[in-house]
């Protein structure tokens, strides 16, 4: 059911210039690794900040609290499907990405924008939900799990690292994403839970650009951003 339909109010008090990265298809591990290194960056120049937009080949990822127990799947038969299974320092349990997904990895300081960690998941909440509303999908939120719900079919997950007051990983939202995968998970660790998509509420494929137009003008509105288009050949770290 719906719950934390109201939030005490935001203590953002300065507008941060962040880049906005389009990274296309990208490998897990390749984005991880960039993630660190900007988080890093964020670290020593806290009033900095980067958004990477991307979709990731097909890979379960383990978070701090994920276990084998919920992949109900062989290795082998993850093999056979070309699907890697990484374990990462994010929160949650085991989720899936593929081709589809959008998803966005805030890299920023939440003590220099004055966030407490309780409010920045809400605001990604928030801004899954109002981009949800614009593709036509009415969703929620649900106290079973963070991210956001069509009834009892969750649609967008969250999941964070912070490390020093810098946050990374984010938000993932099924806009076309193949489902049958998540049929051989717990997502989240959650028991009898199914997936959905933009698309599968729709009845129809969505334009992921469209889509992830919506999402950056809520993101910018939601945490007071302006952003600057920023190819990843310009970004400040060595390779």
């Amino acid at each position: 059911m719906p719950y934390r339909n109201m939030h005490p109010a935001r203590t953002i008090k300065t507008v941060m210039t962040s880049a906005w990265v389009e990274l296309g298809l990208i490998d897990y591990q390749q984005a991880y690794a960039l993630q660190t290194r900007l988080a890093a960056l964020c670290r020593e120049q806290p009033e900095t900040g980067y958004f990477l937009a991307l979709e990731h080949p097909s890979v379960f990822t383990l978070g701090k609290r994920g276990g084998k127990e919920h992949l109900g799947v062989s290795t082998e038969f993850l093999n056979q499907q070309g699907i890697d299974l990484v374990h990462i320092e994010r929160g949650g349990d085991i989720t899936y990405h593929a081709p589809g997904q959008l998803i966005i990895y805030p890299i920023f300081s939440l003590r220099q924008k004055r966030i407490s960690v309780s409010e920045y998941v809400f605001l990604l909440e928030e801004v899954m939900l109002r981009s949800a509303t614009d593709a036509g999908v009415s969703a929620c939120r649900d106290e079973r799990n963070h991210g956001i719900w069509v009834g009892d079919r969750k649609m967008g997950s969250i999941g964070i690292a912070i490390r020093h007051g810098v946050t990374f990983h984010g938000l993932a939202l099924n806009v076309n994403t193949e489902l049958e995968p998540f049929t051989w998970i717990n997502p989240c660790g959650l028991t009898d839970t199914r997936m959905t998509s933009l698309a599968k509420e729709k009845g129809t494929p969505l334009e992921l650009e469209t889509v992830k137009t919506q999402l950056k003008k809520h993101l910018a509105t939601l945490l007071d951003l302006q952003f600057a288009d920023t190819p990843p050949a310009e970004l400040p770290i060595t390779t």
